[in-house]
């Protein structure tokens, strides 16, 4: 259902407001550069900054500005049940093709909490789920067992999953627990290459905010089964995917973005503040390597 370069879009900010003009440049500037989907409101969004209100208006941008280019896989988790079917109700309404939900955070559930959190989701809004497992953030990890219980119970409902657990044989675990058609994405640039080569079809990216080109072509070449020239293009990405955490996320990629276009700020909203001095050393250093400055 989806593969290839799937940014997750930063959410621009000028002077403590959403900037809209500059989201929907960079929404152009994704789909003419070859990303395949566009994900709004995920962590790199700073979703857990926005208010309701923004939350849905980013969504709502995002959608009406693709128009239909790209598939919008809308960023809708919450450690609330309730609050995240609210937000997969709102992406249903207004045209998002899946809803991108993470595992509840803070709260800490068992696989069973886990299980009924999403089987609500599913019973109640049939917006497609792309699963997002990333317990370095949530704490909770969403073990192979119940991808695998889930994507049975509810198969046209939970579709796939983005995996940001750095375990590379989950691939094969989703894989032969559901089926080659369960979309799996990672959520790890640096490991997308020999996630790919273990049967995953795409990444749903940090980097690609950045150089989406790179990223595409990436892809492209590992669906081509040109990992010689998906190596050489990774080369070239590699350190931007390490610069892109250097400070917490997204302080980095924004000041990144500042540096590739300037028609974007490296605002972001406490408690987030601006990348540092060696963070920025390590961006230009990246985006120098990579050719992009």
């Amino acid at each position: 259902m989806f593969s290839g370069s799937i940014p997750a879009l930063v959410t621009p900010f000028r002077d403590g407001i959403v900037d809209e003009e500059a989201f929907r440049r960079l929404i152009d500037w994704q789909i003419e550069n070859g990303s395949k989907a566009l994900v709004p409101c995920g962590t790199t969004g700073e979703a857990s900054t926005l208010t309701n209100a923004e939350h849905h208006r980013v969504i709502e941008i995002c959608v009406e500005h693709t128009a239909g280019r790209v598939p919008v896989i809308a960023g809708c988790g919450s450690n609330d049940t309730a609050n995240a079917l609210m937000h997969m109700t709102f992406s249903k309404r207004y045209g998002a093709s899946a809803a991108l939900v993470v595992a509840p955070y803070y709260n800490r559930p068992s696989q069973e909490g886990i299980i009924a959190h999403f089987s609500h989701l599913a019973e109640n809004c049939d917006l497609p789920i792309i699963l997002y497992n990333v317990p370095g953030r949530t704490v909770t990890d969403i073990e192979p067992e119940t991808v695998c219980e889930l994507a049975k119970r509810f198969p046209g409902n939970i579709v796939g999953i983005k995996d940001a657990s750095g375990d590379l044989s989950r691939v094969v675990d989703h894989r032969m627990g559901i089926g080659a058609d369960f979309c799996q994405l990672s959520g790890d640039d640096e490991l997308s290459l020999p996630a790919n080569a273990a049967g995953a079809s795409g990444c749903i990216s940090v980097t690609a905010n950045v150089a989406p080109k790179l990223c595409a072509e990436f892809q492209q070449a590992c669906v081509d089964n040109d990992f010689a020239k998906a190596r050489e293009i990774n080369d070239k990405l590699y350190p931007l995917h390490y610069a892109m955490f250097e400070d917490a996320s997204p302080a980095p990629c924004k000041y990144a973005l500042s540096r590739v276009h300037d028609w974007m700020t490296d605002d972001l909203r406490l408690p987030l503040v601006k990348a540092s001095e060696k963070a920025r050393k390590a961006v230009d250093e990246a985006l120098e390597h990579a050719g992009l400055i």
